[in-house]
């Protein structure tokens, strides 16, 4: 088992106790609640007339059933408003922050915890979404979890948990220009697959990783989850404490140079022990584009669809399903697909400077004839940002729409839905099927850079061409 990681410290750190069944009992520093897991907990907790152990440990917000166009109340869908409805009143029954539509903070649970400063290293964090694993960025341990989980955290601010053994990811080197956080990703779910993590925590580390900034981090940490890992994280370093320092909830004054210190400690040690160590050169990743039904099943964008005599026996029956519902076949060329739909957005990769990189693609351009194209910010800051830089203006001229913050197509729990056999170019996380709304509807992950490409040449394309010369 893996020794002297940062996994191992905050795991210690925070261990109330081993159980009966051998599971660790695990302290939770930081609960995030969202409109979607928690109304049952809270049902669940009214019915044992329990109370929130910590509710200062728990914060809430909404964001999977907020519609991105008109956000006026009562919302247009009953099932969202009740939800909305549930939450609110729960919050207020338990005295938990609450960032609601309007209040400047609200927006996707994973976007907006970074950016108040609530995420700090060496915490424990819990959320009833899978995507979690984005807090790790900061060198947290973050872990998704169920409804019951959610009940549990809320009644006793603990998990029970099998500890997990430690997988080292280096990527070492340069990335090429037009290659970003998410082909890093998607690259590194190929090579390992979808179920490659199981039973595992992923450390990113490596030169490539080092020279990322933390919303970079957070894209590699967000989808470490897709690989099959239970959580991902990075050691924390001077990019985590620049982002961290002056945010509201981040240490302050005094309390700020002894927080960087601590902080430090918990970095994995330089002769931890790890239970696997992979490497991967970042010269060698090119922007990705997944052709499939899972995020494993990934290409260069200058690559054709592999034929079945290419793969492994045990992925030639999801990949026969693939080609089926995709409507792709072996040996055809990912580059020219065509297009109907481009969505810049999601908790992987909805930040400011996602939408900075994009917009840098739209300037100039105009979506392709045909193509509805929109962009949907991470976060009320992060929408407020963007208008005050004006890549508003540059995506509406381009042709994308503007819209509110929410999760939007990423599961598609609201009103932005793929519509009958629409393929999408998506920034989001998970290209399963009926996973943007429509049953039939199909998904092709990639960056927010590849999606601009695809959305003014109507067409799946390499954003390297559109890179100034």
């Amino acid at each position: 088992m893996s020794t002297g990681t940062l996994f191992d410290k905050v795991w210690d750190l925070h261990t109330v106790g081993i159980l009966p069944s051998g599971q660790t009992q695990l302290f939770i520093g930081l609960h995030l609640i969202h409109e979607v897991t928690s109304p049952q907990a809270f049902a669940m907790l009214r019915d044992r007339h329990l109370p929130v152990l910590f509710p200062e440990r728990t914060i809430a917000t909404v964001d999977h059933i907020v519609p991105t166009e008109n956000q006026s109340r009562p919302f247009a869908d009953d099932l969202a408003e009740e939800m909305m409805q549930a939450l609110e009143q729960s919050c207020k029954e338990h005295g938990i922050t609450f960032y609601n539509v309007g209040s400047g903070s609200q927006g996707i649970v994973h976007v907006i915890a970074p950016e108040l400063g609530l995420t700090q290293p060496g915490m424990t964090v819990a959320c009833g979404d899978s995507h979690t694993s984005t807090h790790g960025a900061f060198g947290t341990i973050a872990f998704g979890i169920g409804t019951s989980q959610v009940r549990d955290v809320l009644a006793s601010q603990t998990l029970a948990l099998s500890k997990l053994k430690v997988r080292k990811i280096e990527i070492n080197g340069t990335l090429q220009p037009g290659v970003y956080a998410k082909d890093v990703i998607l690259h590194i779910i190929r090579v390992l697959g979808v179920k490659g993590g199981v039973g595992y925590a992923y450390e990113f580390a490596g030169s490539a990783i080092e020279g990322m900034g933390m919303e970079e981090r957070m894209t590699i940490c967000n989808m470490a989850i897709e690989g099959g890992a239970r959580c991902g994280y990075i050691n924390p370093d001077s990019v985590t404490f620049d982002y961290l320092q002056g945010r509201t909830f981040a240490p302050q004054g005094d309390q700020w140079e002894p927080a960087v210190a601590w902080w430090t400690s918990l970095r994995s040690n330089a002769d931890a022990v790890y239970d696997d160590v992979v490497v991967f050169d970042a010269a060698e990743i090119a922007p990705t584009v997944t052709w499939g039904i899972t995020p494993g099943q990934g290409i260069a964008v200058s690559e054709s669809v592999p034929t079945p005599e290419s793969l492994q026996d045990e992925e030639r029956p999801i990949a026969e399903e693939a080609y089926q519902y995709m409507d792709l076949a072996p040996g055809q060329p990912i580059q020219g697909t065509k297009v109907d739909v481009c969505f810049i957005g999601s908790c992987t990769n909805g930040r400011i400077s996602d939408l900075r990189e994009a917009a840098k693609f739209a300037k100039g351009r105009h979506v392709a004839e045909g193509v509805k194209a929109f962009v949907v910010p991470g976060s009320e800051r992060v929408k407020q940002q963007a208008e005050a830089e004006g890549l508003d203006r540059i995506f509406l001229e381009a042709g994308f729409e503007w819209r509110e913050p929410g999760c939007s197509m990423c599961l598609a729990m609201n009103p932005d839905k793929l519509q009958g056999r629409q393929l999408s170019a998506s920034s989001s996380n998970r290209n399963f099927k009926g996973r943007q709304g429509s049953a039939s509807g199909r998904t092709l992950l990639m960056s927010p850079a590849m999606v601009v490409a695809a959305a003014v040449k109507g067409q799946v394309a390499d954003v390297r061409d559109l890179l100034p010369r």
